[in-house]
């Protein structure tokens, strides 16, 4: 990409001027906003705007003769793309070290320099070490500037969608009850306040959802909870005036957005402050007065929102027929294309995926972009297709198709490989290692309060023996028509194993190794499932998944003769269930599709 083309450069020099204006000589602009969300509103989006790169995950650092972004693995194929002719530099972050980025800083800079972040978005965990690292080398670090405000001059505006409301049934827990057991966390824990920045976390409190972030059916707000009341801090004209005299009735009054920090200053020289040190940036931080007596630890409804009631777990299963009514829907019209040889491409088989999942009763959005990768694209974790640039379906292959959708009984997140033409030998060694490591964790046991990063070798296994591994987590948690990334358990090498991360009875984690071959094909399957009891013995109590996820695995992609016996066994009677629940919801030649697909192996 040229630079006559790519505003980049001329980005960077304009931003390059401002710090010498200020005295900076490094700037860090890292993917987060006021509430370190994973997905960002626009007005955030800095360090995209900055270099051009579009992945969810990376921190970018500027000085006078240097540019680059921190990324890791998933994204390293993508960076190296969007970042090429910018004048920004791919910085690889090998697994387990993600804060490389600031060994960076400690062992560039020079005593006496000054390092700026905009502390309204610099996670408080971070910037800790941020600071204990340049103190060691005395250099300075500013967090009252926002540089980036400065030259971003069309920088969008605060969102304004409206907030509204998650309803009975699928909101089956008040917002008073909810709020009544927050309260009863907080005197357990010594606290009389508690502040609440993650927006997942409020939307889930208070039964209240938005639009603010694509993807995730949440709101721009904070939140202040004391033994009477709960203050929710968010936009004028966010919330209708009805909504909040509902709200006031639960003795839940709201103020401005930017009202938070006010708020915070506030506090009384007796108050005990609970809030989660990971889950809220510096800035946020730096309100509370010297005096206050803070509690740190991890937000009680993030371990709450996690267990699903089972009521919950209900919607959740029904919405999976529908989501899985969708997919068969679409794998069905997506072989007949191919086999029609009509031309088509990876942009346009998530636009048909989408208008698929649109018909089904209580869509509300994708739960994140659908990630439709051809051939050498699916090998790229984290690959977008584009309308501009995308591959065409056609000849021989493996398509990988991950995607998900909101519904107000659930989120979804599934991926499916299928075969287009002729299938090597070697893609289905590949694709069946995948699925031998997808079936091994889908039948495990394990204690309750087990770590769930201790999970992640069962899925590997299989493919350790065989000489592959993959480069992701084998699990994320995923929220009840929420965040499809939601912790507090992650099922991952690079998850430390610590307390909070327990599994527990309700939990919904998706199960999905994967196998990329670069220039060649990637392959990943993908289930979402659910922690239910598996008895107990004189040991203590034992969990099992149950697999929520309905969509058939291409078992024209499978080698048998790597299966064993109960594999197989599980395959098909997975199968089975698939056909049972979703063949009501469909007719013609979806359904004929879908028996089809599910048949004995």
């Amino acid at each position: 990409m040229k630079d006559s083309i790519n505003p980049v450069p001329a980005r960077l020099s304009a931003l390059r001027q401002a710090m010498q204006r200020h005295g900076v000589d490094a700037l860090m602009v890292p993917s987060a906003d006021p509430h370190l969300s994973e997905y960002l509103p626009p007005r955030f989006k800095g360090r995209e705007w900055l270099s051009n790169f579009t992945g969810s995950v990376g921190t970018f650092i500027i000085t006078a003769d240097f540019a680059g972004v921190w990324t890791d693995g998933r994204y390293w194929t993508q960076a190296e793309f969007e970042l090429a002719g910018t004048g920004v530099q791919l910085m690889k972050i090998t697994s387990g070290a993600s804060v490389q980025y600031i060994d960076w800083l400690a062992a560039t800079m020079r005593e006496g320099q000054i390092v700026a972040v905009d502390g309204a978005v610099l996670g408080l965990s971070i910037a800790r070490l941020l600071q204990a690292a340049l103190e060691t080398k005395g250099v300075k670090l500013r967090t009252d500037l926002d540089v980036l405000d400065e030259v971003w001059t069309q920088r969008p505006g605060l969102p304004t969608e409206p907030v509204y409301e998650h309803l009975p049934p699928y909101a089956p827990k008040g917002r008073g009850t909810k709020l009544a057991e927050l309260r009863a966390e907080m005197a357990r824990a010594g606290a009389s306040h508690h502040l609440i920045s993650t927006l997942d976390d409020i939307a889930w409190l208070f039964n209240l959802r938005g639009s603010d972030v694509h993807f995730n059916p949440i709101f721009l707000s904070h939140a202040v909870i004391d033994a009477q009341q709960a203050t929710l801090f968010v936009a004028d004209g966010k919330i209708s005036a009805d909504l909040a005299g509902e709200l006031a009735a639960d003795g839940i009054v709201v103020r401005p957005y930017a009202g938070a920090a006010d708020a915070l200053s506030a506090l009384p020289q007796n108050a005990v402050l609970l809030l989660d040190p990971r889950r809220i940036t510096y800035g946020t931080r730096q309100a509370v007065p010297q005096g206050v007596r803070v509690i740190e630890a991890v937000n009680p409804t993030t371990f709450a929102k996690s267990r699903k009631t089972e009521v919950e777990a209900d919607h959740v299963r029904a919405t999976m027929e529908q989501d899985g009514a969708a997919l068969s829907e679409f794998f069905c019209w997506l072989e007949g294309a191919l086999a029609r040889r009509e031309k088509l491409n990876e942009y346009e088989v998530g636009e048909h995926l989408l208008s698929f999942r649109k018909r089904r009763p209580g869509f509300v959005s994708p739960s994140f972009g659908t990630i439709a990768g051809f051939r050498a694209n699916g090998a790229i974790m984290h690959y977008r297709a584009s309308e501009s640039g995308c591959a065409a379906i056609e000849g021989d292959g493996l398509l990988l198709i991950d995607s998900g959708g909101q519904y107000v009984g659930g989120t979804t997140d599934v991926t499916r490989v299928v075969g287009v033409g002729a299938i090597t030998p070697e893609q289905k060694r590949d694709f069946t290692l995948v699925l031998k490591g997808m079936i091994a964790l889908s039948v495990a046991h394990f204690p309750r309060g087990c770590k769930s990063p201790m999970l992640d070798s069962i899925a590997r296994a299989p493919l350790w023996a065989a000489g592959v591994d993959f480069g992701h987590g084998t699990g994320h948690g995923v929220g009840y028509f929420l965040n499809v990334h939601e912790g507090p358990q992650s099922i991952s090498p690079s998850t430390p194993p610590e307390a909070h991360t327990a599994m527990e009875p309700g939990m919904i984690t998706s199960n999905e190794p994967g196998v990329y071959r670069p220039g060649k094909w990637g392959i990943r399957i993908e289930n979402l499932v659910l922690n239910v009891p598996a008895g107990t013995s004189e040991f203590g109590e034992f969990l099992r998944f149950e697999t929520l996820t309905l969509c058939p695995i291409d078992t024209r992609c499978i080698d048998r003769a790597l299966l064993r016996e109960d594999e197989i066994a599980w395959l098909n009677a997975y199968h089975a269930t698939v056909r049972e629940r979703v063949s009501p919801l469909i007719n013609g030649d979806a359904l004929a599709w879908l028996e089809e697909r599910t048949k004995e192996i």
